[in-house]
């Protein structure tokens, strides 16, 4: 049966060519198969017959003219890896191994319409990796997906904190290893999505993680320090203590910088030093755009999120009595709207600055991300042309 599959969706990838696939033989080889085989093999089945409703309509001799009908036909490199994808996880499920799908890239790359189509075709459920969209009231700003927006899919790590609750990557790592096993507990599939890189290596690579209260004094006294001395200095103390922590940590991010020379200091340990044996059988999914594109993506979405209300929301969080320096209202975005409101620039600055901040940060992902070893790569315009085709009316989709 596993051939079987294998064999058509292999024969519709070939060599980049589009046929016109006999419906007919298709339904008639499928029938043949066992109802159990079909059950266990469902997913690949789904792809297949999706690929070749779409191959099967009249007229459609080029992927141009099906464009012009409003149909999208998948590219070799999608239908690819969704056949990976598929047979990762029936292996995975066959070996008794636990399965993790893991999805990244940097900010505005589309992680997570690809993690909404993933977790419907799976039965998955996702977990969030992204550090500020775990506290509440901070929507338009972390760009939050909304419960109207999840499709029923079940979301963990989201809305848990209020903004100015403490929450370290240890926090992190303990609250996504156990929704991660609920998810396995009820033969689901556990889909991580985010950017925050140190977050996602914490469970790729099982970091073994120092617990370490906050230590305030420690903390502010670091603060000053870096007020007085600049970036550039603190981070030279933290690559004397702690070469291994510096060198995953970027010298700007002051704020794991402070964490990691904490956890040195009082706890007289380094920050990430030790990583024990992988807790799960990890699928990795990366998200590309051209450098030129994902910033005008970048830049796009900041409008959209000033548009959405992003200066009113920074305003209501600072009425609700929550300190500009919490870490939460650090982030990019509510920074820059701060100094607006304080008077210190134009909007039209603020927002210029933002799209500068976040196009760093996208720089930064990149860099991080590249290091990563067995991601599968997907191309984003072609994903995300065929995560819209899914969305149109006149898009043919077979029922599970």
């Amino acid at each position: 049966m596993r051939a079987d599959i294998g064999l058509m969706m292999r024969i519709l990838c070939l060599g980049g060519f589009y046929i016109r696939a006999n419906f007919f033989l298709a339904h008639e080889h499928l029938l043949s198969m066992t109802r159990p085989n079909l059950r266990k093999h469902k997913a690949k089945v789904k792809i297949f017959l999706f690929s070749i409703a779409f191959l099967a309509k009249p007229g459609l001799n080029s992927k141009s003219q099906a464009r012009a009908k409003g149909l999208y036909i998948l590219e070799p490199t999608i239908m690819e890896f969704f056949q990976q994808l598929s047979e990762f996880i029936e292996q995975t499920n066959a070996e008794g191994k636990k399965p993790l799908v893991v999805i990244l890239g940097p900010t505005a790359s589309g992680k997570t319409g690809l993690s909404l189509k993933i977790a419907k075709m799976f039965n998955g459920e996702i977990v969030s990796a992204d550090s500020r969209q775990i506290y509440k009231s901070m929507n338009i700003g972390t760009d939050k997906i909304m419960p109207a927006q999840q499709e029923g899919i079940r979301h963990h790590l989201i809305d848990e904190l209020e903004p100015n609750q403490e929450f370290t990557v240890s926090d992190f790592k303990r609250m996504a290893v156990k929704s991660i096993e609920e998810i396995l507990r009820r033969r689901n599939l556990p889909i991580l999505v985010g950017g925050t890189g140190l977050y996602l290596n914490t469970i790729l690579q099982n970091y073994q993680i120092p617990r370490v209260p906050p230590q305030h004094d420690l903390r502010s006294q670091l603060q000053k320090y870096y007020e007085q001395y600049g970036a550039e200095q603190l981070f030279k103390i933290l690559q004397e203590k702690d070469p291994e922590a510096a060198a995953r940590i970027h010298p700007n991010n002051i704020r794991y910088v402070i964490r990691a020379l904490e956890i040195n200091i009082a706890g007289n340990e380094p920050k990430v030093d030790k990583k024990a044996e992988p807790l799960y059988e990890v699928f990795s999914i990366g998200i590309e755009w051209s450098r030129e594109t994902l910033y005008e993506r970048i830049n796009g979405r900041v409008d959209e999120l000033v548009h959405r209300g992003l200066v009113n929301e920074v305003k209501t969080l600072l009425m609700q009595g929550f300190d500009e320096k919490i870490p939460a209202m650090s982030s990019i975005g509510y920074q820059e709207i701060i100094q607006y409101i304080r008077g210190n620039c134009t909007l039209e600055e603020a927002v210029e600055e933002i799209k500068k901040n976040t196009r760093n940060y996208a720089k930064r992902q990149l860099t991080w991300f590249r290091h990563y070893k067995d991601v599968h790569w997907l191309n984003g315009e072609e994903l995300e042309a065929h995560l819209s085709a899914q969305k149109q009316p006149s898009s043919q989709t077979i029922n599970s």
